[in-house]
């Protein structure tokens, strides 16, 4: 099979013959017909997160068919078209999975990071990490929600029943939620990077009340503030544009440094959550909801070589909505 492989972090990807691989008992092989490029695939290329399996096949927003399945295997079979996200395999026995909080996993390995992923022809997932997919959204409409919808379901759900809701940078997982929250009464405000008017309008056209650029002052008090922008700086903005009691949530799996900030803008019992990966509950959840509510994934394609062109792209700010490798 074809799949591009990150041989060294820093370096381009590159596009290699590989065995397909073969299915353990728990395993089903997947025929990959779209997989979405995620930040975390850039923070993985660039080295921002350390210690990956090298050489990598990044990639965890996989859509595809089974094409064959473990022995063991009992709830999937050959045709189920399937989605992959980036927790690809826990422990099952430590106090966070036997407390549902398997996302803290301390033994979790993730698609795309310790285990080969999507930017592939091919690639094999254990059974128990694979979500069944059978909604109308076709497979590259669907990609983009097994992170950025997911990661940003988790985020959304922290926020409580926040009404005004604050969303700092505009990308694949403010797209969706976006639509999810003003589909569900909230009001959106959306903040970009400086004088990003496409990325405002693309706010606005989706409903959001609001959009300008992330270093002004809100227009209103926030309830919350979600920041899927991975900018430290922003962290001491958002906790000025919430009021009393309000909630910033960091969703991103890096960020940069936070600076310092007087402990006035704290103050007033706000407070700042992270994100940690995703939980199966968090799929089947989301996954259940996009059957109840329409949300269209905004998509850019590549084919599956032009996987570095994919990533200078999201890298650069270039990509409105998902990039998406197809096959």
């Amino acid at each position: 099979m074809k799949a591009m492989r990150l041989h060294e972090q820093g370096k381009p990807l590159v596009l290699d013959e590989c065995p397909i691989p073969e299915p353990g008992t728990q395993d089903v092989l997947i025929k990959i017909s779209a997989c979405a490029v995620c930040r975390t695939d850039l923070h993985v290329c660039d080295g921002d997160l350390k210690q990956p399996k090298l050489p990598l096949i990044p990639g965890h927003e996989i859509v595809g068919h089974v094409v064959s399945c473990g022995d063991e295997v009992n709830d999937l079979k050959t045709g189920d078209r399937v989605g992959v996200p980036w927790l690809g395999f826990t422990c099952g026995k430590c106090e966070y999975c036997l407390s549902n909080n398997e996302n803290l996993c301390n033994s979790a390995s993730f698609t795309g990071y310790h285990i080969d992923g999507g930017f592939a022809e091919y690639t094999i997932a254990n059974q128990h990490f694979v979500f069944p997919l059978n909604n109308a959204m076709n497979d590259v409409e669907v990609a983009p929600l097994l992170c950025a919808g997911l990661i940003g379901y988790r985020s959304y759900k922290m926020t409580n029943d926040s009404q005004r809701l604050g969303i700092y940078g505009f990308g694949a997982a403010a797209h969706i939620i976006t639509q999810v929250a003003i589909q569900q009464g909230k009001e959106v405000y959306a903040f970009t990077s400086p004088r990003d008017a496409e990325a405002q309008n693309f706010a606005k056209q989706l409903g959001a009340k609001w959009a300008g650029d992330s270093n002004k002052p809100a227009p209103v008090p926030l309830d919350a503030a979600i920041l899927y922008a991975p900018v430290g700086e922003l962290v001491p903005l958002a906790l000025k544009a919430v009021k009393k009691g309000g909630i910033v949530v960091c969703a991103g799996i890096h960020m940069s440094d936070i600076p310092g900030f007087p402990y006035d803008i704290l103050w007033g019992e706000r407070t700042v959550k992270s994100v940690a990966n995703l939980t199966r509950r968090d799929g089947e959840e989301f996954l259940k909801l996009m059957d109840k509510i329409s949300v269209k994934t905004e998509t850019q394609t590549f084919p599956l070589s032009d996987a570095n062109k994919a990533l200078e792209q999201l890298r650069s700010g270039q990509v409105q909505g998902a990039a998406v490798l197809i096959n």
